[in-house]
């Protein structure tokens, strides 16, 4: 046997759409309110929604932690946060916006919160690596069904 694929292969691949989002339904159960906190953190900072203190306020907070320019880092985390959890209750490029927010959260992990032990009580790290483990679960899954990623992979497999 010469390990040639022949015609009549005993292996079955999935279509291309579920090989890039292969996450069913599941997904979405992260996905919408995974998104929603992240939109809301990301108001927060860019736009002093929900008792935040918007850009000038968190660029402050982010040049004290020696994350300079301020303004710039706070525009930059406000971003992914906004467009990411959007882009994640949309289901709409969720891989480069999981990445994205997977790389805000270590960030938000090792500058602000880790010195502060594992509890939320003691502003530690546990609410961020918990939107960590999220984003990358879903980096790795992809938007699944009910996403527009795979609406448009549906459309381009036509």
């Amino acid at each position: 046997m010469s390990g040639a694929p022949h015609e009549h292969s005993q292996h079955h691949f999935p279509p291309a759409t579920h090989r890039r989002t292969n996450a069913g339904w599941s997904a979405l159960a992260l996905r919408i309110p995974v998104g929603i906190i992240f939109v809301a953190h990301g108001a927060q900072k860019l736009f002093g929604a929900f008792g935040g203190y918007g850009l000038e306020g968190t660029g402050q907070f982010m040049a004290s932690l020696g994350l300079t320019p301020g303004y710039l880092m706070a525009l930059l985390a406000g971003s992914a946060e906004f467009f990411g959890g959007l882009a994640l209750i949309l289901g709409l490029l969720l891989r480069p916006a999981a990445a994205t927010l997977v790389f805000a959260m270590l960030v938000a992990i090792f500058s602000v919160h880790i010195d502060k032990g594992l509890f939320m009580a003691n502003n530690g790290y546990e609410f961020a690596l918990a939107l960590l483990a999220a984003s990358l679960s879903l980096l790795i899954s992809g938007a699944g069904r009910g996403s527009l990623d795979a609406m448009l992979a549906a459309r381009g497999a036509r």
